[in-house]
């Protein structure tokens, strides 16, 4: 259900505690005490049936009795007695109940089932059960039993665990960090992490997100809220559970290295989720981001310190963390050298001596600040005897405040690590705003928190190349090798058909072809040998996955004799292993020799939570002990299949070093594209393993392989496995328009951003004006990438493509809610081509689709003076109405559900 509901539930005007109690210690007794002192304006009620009163505060025996309805309630009653609750609470119309109760069982015929079905009957949100409450200091509501009360800020903190949501409560309170909400979401019965990171997302007193996560249960939906958020606003995770074994009995090298902590942490990466690995990180993003402290542009940190052994430390967590110690070019060293004693030492880091006093730090800030040449400056400073390392740090901060205050200025961020010092220097830090570490080491790591967020964000909003030129995948072929195989109730296809499944999607796989007996091994090996070629022969057998497992493999023959000994061998080694094993034959494959060549593996394993991932990493028969891989969400567009790789220690490989020469840089990157379009295009694949796949000069070049597949569950009409839902080709299509005018029309994708802005600059001012409500002069990166980077899952926009240009000539695009109900439209055409029913074409699709997906109704605002879009969005049997808080405006929308029946009426036109 998303966000629906939450608004009301999250800005109640009136609480109710049920299960108030006048017991000390007891949880209704902490709940309705941290209400009352927690500054809530609203009314309040306890619901008891055993007692008259709580105190002072009368108590109500349920909730009918009650003088108000309210919009929120606390459960803190014994299990048995909550679906009653619920069931009153759905009838009065109550938005939201938080059950801090534990006990309600999971699965068919729990409390919790009946629970979560009398909810969803009455559209009653449900936070919990099993979990600490919920706390929003804007209002003052304290709704949990945590021990202490957060102060107003700006962060949100979603947690899975009650526990940690306390000790983020105690710590906030220590450091004078607040937020915008705090909820324990428990058992996740209703609410979830996705639906409270949508929430938070649009809360404009949010500016970033906490996340503790154990588990996710719904991917899609987690991706989806996920990378939204991500594009709006930091959104930092730590998740439990890292060192879980992953896939223990795998078939394929690539399962066996998709651990499923690997796994979390690629579709962490894939949202543009900032990952820390423990608390101590979460305290410390918290830090920086309590503070409203900036993302640097860059990863180059200027260290200023009084302690030279103290800044070497900064100084190599730094570079070890992937950052870049500043530069101390020329110019910046004659300043210093102006502003500083001859002891400074003149080199990186900027040691200004253990005597520097306040004069000597703020001169050197100064020039710091002022630098061009770095992105951050971190302050550091070690308490002696000859300078108060308290008048050091008022110095410093409010050196920092002045900069700030400048009018025209965007100060760089700068970070604290006083180390040994009293705290009494905290609050000098804490009132500045300044993020302060108490060691060099804490204060570099979140540093590179920052950049690394700014990465994240950058990557979301990256423009991809264009692929679609590179390779055209022969998805009809492979469809057919892999149904037979089916058909034949296999679960592996054969070196064959694997040479044929790779042919269809122009991966370059060395030749290979079966014999049945030594002697045809004899004849098929002939032509290899031919050319002074030697050649391995390999068991062919569908039953038999790892074939030198088995004695199954024998390298370097070179002869006729060596070819039918070997493969009389293989086929009685294979038998002797495994005699229940169907043995084929064998196959001869020609031994590629290339000098330099890399070993590479790469393939596709199935996740049981978020469904296909893509492997890559350094192949060979010792890849699980090397276990130099990385892993990533498909769909990949080329931009991720180089971040993928970039991964990877055996990237800096496929670099030029001494007489080896470079792999093309887009050979691997872009063999990944095509794994990923094979998992997209072909289900049925649930294990994929390429290894090794020989990387050199030439390109690429598989030298084995295997593909398991399976009989996919039939998935409904436009879902599909993928965590993050790929591209939609089945929406491709061709329309015709008046006087036979034919265009193609397509989904938009991401590598669509310069079309879109030549689209944008061939649309008059006034009609952009009409479009967007009010007047657009430019297109910048970040407005357009908005546009194109689309979320199949919650958006679609179709483009419509000039049969002779191949411009973008119209969009058309919506974006459903949070429940996937109702969606909101939008369109836009080339002015000049307005009036030729290209308008009417496309918002016919977007019906089409929108009733495809299950949506139920579309709406729109239109602008009044639009008359051409009203006329259409008439014709086309919307609704119009005016807009009662917009006068300007008038709203449209059109029932999807009732139209289903009038769909042959609408298409005639």
């Amino acid at each position: 259900m998303s966000t629906f509901g939450l608004e009301k539930a999250f800005a109640p005007k009136r609480v109710a505690v049920v299960g108030g109690s006048p017991r000390p210690g007891s949880i209704g007794l902490i709940v309705l005490q941290n209400l009352v002192k927690g500054g809530f304006a609203g009314e309040i009620a306890v619901v008891n049936s055993r007692h008259d009163s709580i105190g002072e505060r009368k108590a109500y025996p349920n909730l009918k009795a009650l003088p108000f309805v309210p919009d929120l309630i606390v459960i803190t009653t014994p299990a048995p007695s909550i679906p009653e609750i619920i069931l009153q609470a759905g009838e009065l119309g109550v938005a939201g109940a938080v059950i801090i109760s534990s006990g309600l069982g999971h699965g068919p015929g729990s409390i919790a089932e009946a629970v979560e079905q009398t909810a969803r009957a009455h559209k009653l949100r449900i936070v919990g059960p099993n979990c600490l409450g919920i706390m929003l200091p804007g209002i003052g509501l304290n709704a949990s039993f945590a021990a202490r009360h957060p102060t107003q800020g700006s962060l949100a903190l979603i947690s899975q665990s009650g526990a940690i949501a306390a000790a983020m409560v105690d710590w906030g309170a220590e450091k004078s960090v607040g937020f915008s909400g705090i909820v324990s979401i428990g058992d996740q019965l209703d609410v979830d992490v996705a639906d409270l990171l949508d929430y938070f997302a649009l809360d404009n007193k949010t500016r970033a997100i906490l996340l503790y996560v154990e588990a996710v249960t719904d991917a899609r939906k987690f991706m989806s809220a996920a990378r939204a958020a991500a594009r709006l606003k930091p959104v930092v995770v730590v998740k439990s559970g890292r060192m879980a074994q992953g896939a223990k009995a795998a078939a394929t090298h690539t399962g066996a290295l998709a651990g499923s902590d690997a796994v979390y942490d690629a579709a962490f990466r894939r949202a543009g989720l900032l990952r820390v690995l423990d608390l101590r990180e979460l305290f410390d993003c918290a830090e920086l981001l309590g503070r409203h402290v900036r993302a640097p542009d860059g990863k180059r940190l200027a260290v200023l310190t009084n302690g030279g052994g103290l800044g070497i430390l900064a100084v190599d967590r730094l570079v070890e963390l992937g950052g870049v110690i500043a530069p101390l070019t020329s110019a910046t060293t004659a300043k210093l050298d102006a502003a500083l004693p001859a002891t400074w030492s003149r080199a990186d880091p900027i040691d200004i001596a253990g005597d520097a006093d306040a004069a000597r730090y703020l001169a050197a800030l100064d020039i710091l600040l002022a630098d061009n040449t770095s992105d951050a400056v971190l302050v550091m400073n070690v308490e002696t005897a000859v300078a108060s390392a308290f008048s050091i740090a008022e110095a410093v901060a409010e050196r920092v405040k002045a900069a700030r205050a400048q009018k025209y200025s965007t100060p760089k961020p700068v970070l604290a690590a006083w180390v040994g010092t009293d705290q009494s220097v905290a609050p000098i830090f804490d009132k500045a705003g300044i993020p302060h570490f108490q060691t060099e080491d804490d204060a570099v790591r979140a540093f590179m928190h920052l950049v690394k967020h700014r990465e994240a964000t950058e990557a979301l909003l990256a423009t991809p190349p264009d692929v679609s030129s590179l390779f055209a995948p022969d998805v009809d072929a492979a469809r057919k090798i892999v149904g037979n195989a089916l058909r034949d109730g296999r679960a592996w296809l054969d070196p064959i058909e694997i040479a044929g499944l790779f042919k269809a999607y122009a991966i370059p796989m060395v030749p290979t072809v079966a014999a049945e007996s030594p002697d045809e091994a004899v004849t098929k090996a002939e032509p290899f040998l031919a050319q002074n070629l030697a050649v391995a022969i390999k068991i062919l057998s569908r039953d038999i996955t790892h074939k030198s497992d088995v004695g199954g493999v024998v390298l370097g023959l070179t002869t006729r004799d060596d070819v039918r000994g070997a493969a009389a061998s293989v086929m009685a080694n294979a038998k002797r292993a495994r005699p229940e094993a169907r043995i084929e034959g064998v196959m001869i494959q020609p031994m590629i020799v290339r000098h330099g060549a890399r070993e590479l593996i790469l393939g596709i394993a199935e996740d049981p939570t978020f469904g296909p991932v893509i492997a890559f990493g350094r192949g060979g028969t010792a890849v699980e002990v090397i276990n130099d891989k990385a892993l990533a969400l498909p769909p990949l567009d080329m931009n991720l299949a180089c971040d993928l790789v970039g991964r990877t220690r055996v990237s800096r490989l496929l670099a030029a070093y001494r007489d080896v020469s470079a792999v093309p840089p887009d050979a691997v990157p872009l063999t990944l594209v095509k794994l990923s379009q094979m998992a997209a295009d072909l289900p049925e694949i649930h294990e994929l393993d390429i290894n090794p796949l020989l990387a050199d000069q030439n390109g690429v070049l598989a030298l084995d392989a295997r593909v398991g597949i399976r009989a996919p569950a039939t998935p409904s009409a436009g879902r599909t496995r993928f965590a993050v839902r790929p591209y939609p080709t089945e929406w491709e299509r061709q329309l015709q328009l008046k006087n036979g005018w034919k265009v193609c029309v397509r989904p938009m994708r991401p590598d669509d951003e310069p079309a879109i802005v030549r689209l944008l600059q061939n649309v008059s001012p006034e009609d952009l004006r009409l479009r967007f409500f009010h007047s657009v002069k430019e297109f910048s990166h970040q407005f357009v990438g908005r546009l194109t980077q689309l979320d199949y899952a919650r958006a679609m926009a179709f483009v419509a493509l000039d049969p002779m240009s191949k411009e973008i000539i119209g969009v058309v695009r919506l974006h459903s809610d949070s429940r996937h109900e109702t969606a909101e439209y939008a369109i836009l055409l080339r002015s000049e081509l307005k009036g030729k029913g290209l308008g009417w074409a496309l918002m016919q699709l977007l019906i089409e689709y929108a009733e495809a997906e299950g949506l139920k109704s579309l709406y729109g605002e239109v602008l009044n003076e639009n008359t051409t879009m009203l006329e259409m969005c008439r014709d086309l049997g919307f609704k119009v109405t005016g807009d009662p808080e917009e006068r300007r405006l008038s709203a449209v929308s059109f029932d999807l559900k009732a139209a289903a029946n009038n769909v042959s009426g609408r298409r005639a036109r």
